[in-house]
């Protein structure tokens, strides 16, 4: 029990970086895993589909008594019998529903991909948009302790009487205000890793750092949701030609092997023969169902046309989601630099002032409006950054790649 303590709880302090999140979800998450058994379930389809090929063998008996006895027929019978049939030629049915399943199983295996990868994409989002709530909360504890410092400070300025009530009650107010945002935004963090739990499929304790490899630009590869759609129409398709077989020949044979036992016989209720084999070969052709089939398989191609259409429309869709995200990226990069250098002069301004505040020579409106600064400033630069990532993390998504193979 204690091996088994040691080995399991290293994986759970590991689990909390972005990577061992993802690594999880796309195996524990709800959602894929009924995506999973939805792909499993059209996998046994196409197993059943496939057996259509082989014959089938049935096996039987009945037992059958008249009271009174029909002159001439024996009074009682029992019959035990196997019957072996199969399909010599069905009009290219059995291909047809075979091909329809095994796109059915393909298009459930993207769904079941895109899923995955939506998933992945929503998990980077919530992850670092907690990064960026917490670097926010952070800056406002670091603003909280400097506001708390020159409180008690102007407290007992106002006290020797050397500074007057309102000077008290705008760094009070400064202060108040600052613990009601910091308390907003424990609320958002805690909501947003609730959301972001119920996705993994797991508690998190903790957000290790985490980052993306160096950017390197990819071609487009088509999303597991466009090819979900087109292996959706080629199932239709198929479908079609299922429904259009009617029209061929269907020949079938069968053969049935009976054996007979009889009770109350005599010369007047001859038994039967003790065994028969019984071959049977038919032929059924549709002559004439004023179009029925004609115009069901034209409702199934119009049907595979309108996800067609819906195809072309998610790779124009794509591609612009693509193209904007290399825009995003761009713009990360020069938002990431201008809060950068925001960060520096504010810093930078918040110690000269915050100096020349404790010596008398600014009130504390300037106190404020520098440390408001420095504060946001902070926000921001740590914001931009954690922009950055979920900009790669879109741009990999709609470029079609597994978004966890470029974490670092």
């Amino acid at each position: 029990m204690k091996i088994l303590l040691i080995l399991i709880i290293p994986f759970f302090i590991y689990a909390q970086d972005l990577k061992s999140l993802l690594d999880f979800a796309t195996s524990n998450s709800e959602l894929v895993i009924s995506k999973t058994l939805t792909q499993k379930a059209k996998n046994m389809e196409v197993e059943a589909r496939d057996s259509a090929y082989y014959p089938t063998i049935d096996v039987g008996a009945f037992y059958q008594s008249e009271n009174e006895k029909t002159p001439s027929l024996y009074g009682d019978v029992y019959s035990g019998y196997a019957k072996l049939s199969y399909d010599i030629y069905d009009g290219g049915k059995r291909s047809a529903l075979l091909s329809q399943s095994q796109n059915e199983y393909k298009a459930s295996s993207f769904d079941s991909e895109f899923t995955k990868k939506s998933l992945s994409l929503q998990i980077v989002q919530d992850f670092f948009n907690i990064k960026s709530l917490k670097a926010t909360l952070s800056s406002k504890d670091e603003a909280k302790k400097s506001l708390e410092e020159q409180l008690i400070r102007m407290q007992r300025f106002f006290e020797a009487k050397v500074a007057t009530k309102d000077d008290v009650d705008r760094l009070k107010a400064a202060y108040d205000t600052n613990i009601y945002e910091m308390e907003s935004i424990k609320l958002q963090i805690l909501s947003l890793k609730k959301i972001l739990e119920l996705k993994v499929g797991t508690n998190i304790s903790s957000f290790d750092d985490s980052r993306f490899k160096e950017f390197k630009q990819h071609d487009i590869e088509p999303i597991d949701s466009v090819k979900y759609l087109m292996a959706k129409k080629d199932a239709l398709v198929d479908g079609a030609e299922s429904v259009d077989s009617i029209y061929y020949p269907q020949i079938k044979v069968e053969n049935t092997y009976s054996v007979y036992g009889y009770d109350r016989t005599d010369a007047f209720h001859p038994e039967g023969v003790d065994s028969q084999n019984k071959l049977m070969l038919s032929l059924n052709f549709r002559l004439f169902d004023r179009g029925g089939v004609a115009k069901s398989k034209q409702a199934i191609i119009i049907n595979s046309q309108a996800i067609n259409t819906q195809v072309l429309f998610s790779k124009k869709e794509q591609q612009i989601h693509y193209d904007l995200a290399l825009y995003r990226i761009k713009t990360s990069n020069i938002k990431i630099k201008s809060a950068s250098s925001a960060l520096i002069s504010a810093t930078s301004a918040f110690k000269t002032i915050s100096k020349k505040y404790d010596a008398g020579i600014v009130d504390n409106v300037v106190y404020l409006d520098a440390l408001s600064s420095k504060t946001r400033a902070k926000a921001l630069y740590e914001t931009s950054l954690n922009d950055l990532e979920i900009a790669y993390a879109i741009y990999y998504y709609y470029a079609g790649k597994n978004i966890e193979e470029f974490l670092q």
